[in-house]
């Protein structure tokens, strides 16, 4: 019998932006920022976006809430981003859900073309056993990742000191990689020489 999963957003941002100086969710993309922007794209495909956020959630709160995304805590942020992406997909399925797209909050979203494709394709492979589906943009692997009940439960599965890379890994036949257009899967937001870069390329978009 085929499924239909049902799909949660998740945003990883509970990472400290040291290199940055501020806070990587709160930089400003369009008429928004980064974190309202991916609220903005999972919305479209998702049931509920969950943002997992770490020290400064009381700031990225509103910002959750005003674009309808569902915020919870890491409580031990420094544990890394693993950490904060098994809260997360534990959330999804205490949500009801089976699957999840995620991504991270320290780049421009992916563009909604990108996500929607990458989602659909996910939903043509789910029948051959595939897991998952990861974007490559010139040979480079990227975010959102689309994941199925199977792959949330190996990330769950692991020890915590893990990450997702290596989980992905070690299920490498059940996971498809699917070549796309949109530089802004791979992109690294790092510092604020990296973020003048990026707003001054043709790529950003006018309005959220």
């Amino acid at each position: 019998m085929k499924r239909a999963p049902a799909f949660c957003g998740v945003i990883l941002a509970a990472g400290e932006s040291s290199r940055m100086g501020r806070p990587k969710a709160l930089l400003p993309w369009g008429r928004g920022t980064f974190l309202s922007g991916a609220i903005h794209v999972l919305n479209n495909l998702t049931d509920l976006v969950i943002v997992v956020a770490g020290t400064i959630a009381s700031e990225l709160r509103p910002i959750a809430d005003a674009n309808a995304g569902y915020l919870v805590r890491n409580p031990h942020p420094e544990r890394g981003q693993f950490s904060s992406l098994q809260i997360g997909v534990q959330e999804v399925l205490n949500r009801g859900r089976d699957a999840a797209i995620i991504t991270l909050v320290d780049r421009p979203p992916a563009k909604p073309e990108t996500v929607s494709h990458l989602q659909q394709r996910f939903l043509t492979l789910v029948e051959q056993d595939i897991w998952a589906v990861v974007p490559e943009f010139e040979a480079a692997h990227g975010h959102p990742i689309i994941v199925g009940r199977e792959m949330i439960g190996s990330f769950l599965a692991a020890p915590p000191a893990s990450n997702a890379r290596d989980v992905i890994h070690a299920n490498q036949s059940h996971v498809a990689y699917v070549p796309v257009t949109d530089p802004f899967v791979t992109i690294n937001i790092d510092t604020p020489q990296d973020y003048e870069r990026l707003i001054t390329s043709s790529e950003i978009p006018a309005s959220r």
